[in-house]
């Protein structure tokens, strides 16, 4: 399949997605460079978490391609402008331009909020990743040396480093 095939649109994500949007979380976590977790969540959990404006579906004729969504870092008001995101593409449609799409809509959702930076921690060896993340905006601030150690998978028990990115907002919080 070559890139954009059929349109890809990106819509808000509906907690009817939730078998779609699990199915994508949990080949993610197979990979073993996507995540510490070792399962994806329950929605009840994912719903708590997430904030309801900023999360994503990329579709192509009613089918789930991928999700992008953000969660506060912190309570605190002074934070306020600050989250971290997570994104996430379906194996079978990777490489078609999914991510950029979602990356570049959430983008998009947050600084109409107002949010001025989005975070994510990415591993090192998830290169397709972290050049995405590079191509829009996104840069490395640092390197969390051995942060935690992955549970499950071919690497369970390995401690893990992980890449400390950041974007700010070329919009939000600039004044």
């Amino acid at each position: 399949m070559g890139p954009m095939d059929s349109p890809v649109t990106i819509r808000p994500m509906r907690p009817d997605d939730w078998d779609a949007v699990h199915a994508i979380y949990a080949a993610g976590i197979a990979t073993g460079e996507a995540t510490f977790e070792s399962e994806p969540p329950t929605w009840e959990a994912f719903d708590a978490g997430r904030l309801h404006e900023h999360r994503l579906i990329a579709e192509d004729a009613g089918r789930v391609l991928g999700w992008a969504a953000v969660s506060r870092v912190s309570s605190r008001e002074v934070y306020r402008g600050l989250v971290e995101h997570s994104i996430y593409v379906a194996p079978r449609t990777q490489g078609r331009g999914v991510g950029r799409l979602l990356l570049g809509a959430l983008i998009d959702s947050t600084e109409a909020a107002g949010i001025w930076t989005i975070q994510s921690s990415i591993f090192p060896e998830n290169t397709a990743s972290l050049v995405l993340h590079q191509r829009l905006g996104f840069r490395v601030v640092g390197t969390r040396e051995r942060i935690a150690r992955i549970s499950n998978g071919p690497k369970a028990g390995h401690w893990q480093d992980t890449l400390l990115l950041e974007r700010r907002s070329t919009v939000a919080g600039t004044e």
